[in-house]
């Protein structure tokens, strides 16, 4: 069974750094390493939009809001996909999920960011 546990979110002050991790189990590497995966965030009344995306190249996309400022990257080594989170404001606030695939999907159970002004 594929589970998505990502990690590393928390309380931070505006201006301050997070990394989030996305780790994958019940999968192989090699499928892992096929897959996209992605970030997505949801804050309270918001529907949940993509933060980032990577394909199994590592091409990256990222949404206007977040450009130059988070970088998202994988090891496919460790089934791990990654979120660096710099310079962090308020209106980032929200629960963060994890995302693999693109047609058969999996989710993460999310993990709360909130940054205090």
């Amino acid at each position: 069974q594929v589970q998505l546990v990502e990690s590393g979110g928390g309380l931070v002050q505006a201006g301050e750094s997070l990394r989030l991790s996305c780790v994958a189990s019940g999968i192989s590497r090699i499928i892992f390493s096929a897959n996209a995966m992605g970030w997505y965030r949801q804050a309270p009344g918001k529907q949940r939009e993509l933060v980032a995306s990577i394909t199994h190249s590592g091409s990256t996309n990222d949404a206007d809001s977040v450009k130059g400022r988070f970088t998202i990257s994988r090891d496919n080594a460790k089934n791990t996909v990654y979120l660096q989170m710099n310079s962090l404001k308020p209106e980032d606030t929200a629960v963060y999920y994890c995302k693999m695939g693109t047609n058969r999907v999996y989710w993460g159970q999310g993990t709360q960011v909130t940054v205090s002004s």
